[in-house]
């Protein structure tokens, strides 16, 4: 696809229908029997398929999208996801191309392809290409509607989850040239105050976990407090022991912690250890995990507390991995992704 008219199409189109309209240029310039963008829903275990119902009447207003879902486990599409290569599926009807659609490690989804012969690889290739440019077409669209956003919120949020939503980074994993972090909020039933945050500046990596006290809205506000303070005194250029978490009534000292490449910091909140959560057995989860991406790390985690606790969570459960690689790491990316684990 030409760069000039994927941006012209960009731009003429709503913010709403930027994938559709993709989708079709795409169809024709590669000859493809149908192109399908699948979104990944919040709870990670699934991808939503799109699709606007045309012809209803004013009693639908606002109640004209359907969201198909499909599951991760096991299936081709969660392959997909969890491996970030692309799969080909033959069929009686043609073959079928998945391809994840990922910006910096951040994996938000599966392009679908069909055709109706096996494709080569230089259009495999151009399949890739396209994945990363749809995925920044999306993160930028997403800013100005609510359609993605919709489609991803597997279970009705309250207003205390509402607002928790809202302090989190808009892109929970990042790959750069020395590290690669991924984080995970697994909410309770009534969520708390845990957030997790990051920033990258030229030489700095931030990065906060936080957990407010209670629940509800009232944790929430507080959380939302916490997170403000954080990002207000990092972007004022301040020092880690200046004035953290707006509290200014104690001398604060930092310390240091030297990271080796190949190391890896797991950050988690009491949600883990509260309870039946005990039960889980997350050093276990870490030596079985060592080659597997951050983002896995954090989903795992988040997978065996659902089941050691039933999904009845006392309390929110937050964890934030940090792979690093060292200043002479080198990102193997293709696609938005990292190919394979960085080495020195």
């Amino acid at each position: 696809m030409d760069l000039h008219l994927l941006l012209q199409a960009v731009e003429q189109s709503s913010p709403v229908d930027v994938v559709d309209v993709l989708g079709g240029e795409l169809a024709r310039t590669v000859g493809a029997g149908h192109v399908a963008l699948l979104i990944a829903d919040f709870s990670g275990n699934a991808v939503i398929r799109l699709s606007h119902v045309e012809g209803t009447g004013r009693e639908q207003d606002g109640h004209n999208e359907r969201g198909e879902r499909l599951l991760l486990r096991g299936t081709a599409h969660g392959e997909v996801m969890l491996s970030q290569t692309v799969r080909m599926v033959e069929g009686s009807a043609g073959w079928l191309v998945l391809v994840p659609v990922t910006e910096r490690g951040d994996a938000i989804g599966v392009l679908e392809v069909s055709f109706s012969g096996e494709p080569d690889a230089e259009l495999l290739s151009y399949l890739v290409a396209a994945a990363h440019a749809l995925a920044y077409v999306l993160i930028s669209s997403r800013r100005h509607t609510d359609l993605f956003e919709w489609a991803q919120r597997d279970v009705p949020f309250s207003i205390s989850a509402e607002i928790q939503r809202r302090l989190l980074p808009s892109a929970y994993s990042m790959e750069a040239g020395p590290l690669t972090l991924s984080g995970w909020l697994e909410p309770s039933h009534d969520a708390g105050g845990d957030t997790f945050d990051y920033c990258l500046d030229r030489e700095h990596l931030y990065l906060s976990v936080t957990d407010a006290m209670g629940h509800a809205v009232d944790a929430a506000l507080l959380a939302t407090l916490t997170v403000g303070t954080l990002r207000n005194t990092r972007r004022a250029l301040a020092s880690p022991a200046e004035l953290p978490l707006g509290i200014a009534t104690e001398p604060y000292r930092t310390e240091a912690l030297a990271l080796l490449p190949g190391d890896r910091l797991l950050v988690i909140t009491d949600g883990y250890l509260d309870r039946a959560a005990g039960r889980l057995d997350i050093e276990q989860v870490m030596r079985a995990t060592p080659e597997r991406h951050p983002r896995q790390v954090v989903q795992e985690l988040a997978r065996r507390l659902l089941e050691v606790t039933g999904g009845d969570l006392y309390d929110d459960a937050t964890a934030l991995c940090l792979d690093w690689y060292g200043e002479g790491g080198v990102r193997a990316a293709a696609g938005g992704a990292s190919q394979e684990r960085a080495t020195t």
